[in-house]
């Protein structure tokens, strides 16, 4: 599909997507936790649609009523030999771990880019813990087979704390006791506060955190059994948020509601980077105001946030002078290389982009050309095009724009409501 972006100037409110992070991490909880769950503010991307798809694939049951989600659980009891996390790696990296619980032999399979990122983290740990695996190399498909013995072990965070989460997830799914998690070099803590704080919400027995060094599961008796249902809604997604907030400062006053202030979301930062930049900010518990004005270049370490790049380079293009981030090394194994693919297709609307070791500089304030450029099958290089379109001297039409229902499939229309004259041509 292509869509063609025409200069905008947008107002007017939209609520923002919820978080797939949130969502998939309580359909994990809900599958590992024996009983009832009711999950309301059920997320539709495409990542989300896969984990349910797997949750059921390892045993639970879902109901859908018109506002929420109930779904019956008695722990991980595969109803299937195969699992599919579609192209979550989110997805992929928490689920393995916990369909490893089990003793049945499961065939883990994943779609798109999924199927050429590194796996070897599974090749190291699972044998640790008395789980048989057999991968691509390292890649997709992977065989398995339990049920995983929880251990002392160490294992290195710097790839991605989404590992670090599966593992989380399985040793309270295998009821770990008087055992310790260390882990080197974690990046996106963040995210590892939100897997703790909804496996709290859920009633899962936490680790305890120290100093994101080691996470230990104290001794105890508790079991997963609870005879009250659990009731989860899914918070908005800070980084679907993030671009609607960055096109507010670029092209006019809008308000985004449904993003939690206090929430553990990493991309949260992007109220950091629009306060420093300049751009017009009201926030309030309920709602966020955001306009434009003159913007001028910022720093900013995206090293916790790697997701957040995207929408600051589009906020950047339009910032006065050098803007510098940090952390790209964060992005070589997303759905595409994400700090080249960057500076391609932004360079292909006359933004310059210079990759510097660990940094990336954006050269903002001149013109921002309309033109063709490519999502690389990526969603959010395809929402960032999108926004930084916005007031750009002409329109842009993006190729493999359908690339957004990974994580936001209601954008464009999110852009129309706001005054945005889109084009979507299959």
């Amino acid at each position: 599909m292509k869509a063609t972006i025409h200069t905008a100037n947008i107002s007017g409110t939209v609520h923002a997507p919820a978080s797939k992070s949130a969502m998939q991490r309580a359909c994990a909880a809900a599958l590992i936790r024996k009983g009832t769950t009711k999950i309301y503010n059920p997320g539709k991307a495409n990542d989300d649609m896969a984990a349910l798809a797997v949750i059921q694939q390892l045993g639970a049951v879902i109901k859908k009523e018109e506002d929420h989600l109930i779904i019956e659980s008695n722990g991980v009891n595969p109803a299937s030999n195969k699992m599919n996390s579609g192209e979550s790696g989110l997805g992929i990296r928490m689920f393995t771990p916990i369909a490893s619980v089990a003793s049945a032999e499961i065939l883990i399979q994943g779609e798109g880019s999924l199927v050429s990122r590194p796996m070897n983290f599974f090749d190291e740990i699972l044998p640790q813990l008395h789980v048989r695996i057999n991968s691509n190399e390292g890649k997709l498909p992977l065989q398995v087979q339990g049920p995983l013995q929880p251990k002392n072990i160490t294992v290195d965070g710097s790839l991605s704390s989404q590992f670090l989460t599966g593992l989380l997830m399985a040793y309270a799914a295998a009821e770990a006791n008087d055992v310790t998690i260390t882990v080197q070099n974690l990046k996106s803590k963040p995210y590892i506060d939100l897997t703790l704080q909804l496996m709290k919400d859920f009633a899962l027995k936490v680790p305890v955190n120290k100093n994101y060094d080691a996470f230990f599961c104290e001794p105890s008796s508790a079991n997963l059994s609870t005879a009250e249902p659990v009731n989860y809604t899914v918070e908005g997604d800070w980084s679907g948020g993030a671009l609607l907030l960055v096109a507010g400062a670029i092209a006019g006053d809008i308000v985004v509601n449904g993003l939690d202030v206090f929430s553990q979301q990493a991309d949260k930062k992007i109220l950091e980077a629009l306060s420093e930049c300049g751009a017009i900010l009201s926030i309030t518990p309920e709602r966020i105001k955001v306009g434009p004005a003159p913007l001028k270049a910022f720093q900013f370490d995206a090293t916790d946030c790697p997701d957040l790049f995207p929408p600051l380079v589009a906020l950047a293009a339009y910032c006065k002078g050098t803007t510098v981030i940090q952390g790209t090394s964060r992005l070589t194994h997303k759905e595409s290389n994400r700090a080249i693919t960057l500076q391609e297709e932004f360079a292909k609307m006359g933004v310059k982009i210079e990759l510097q070791d660990d940094l990336m500089l954006i050269s903002g304030g001149s013109v921002v050309n309309g033109g063709n450029v490519s999502s690389r099958h990526d969603h959010r290089i395809a929402m960032a095009c999108a926004v930084a379109a916005l007031k750009a001297n002409g329109a842009v039409e993006i190729e493999d724009a359908q690339a957004v229902n990974k994580s936001y499939p209601d954008f464009y229309e999110h852009l129309q409501h706001l005054g945005v004259d889109v084009s979507l041509n299959v």
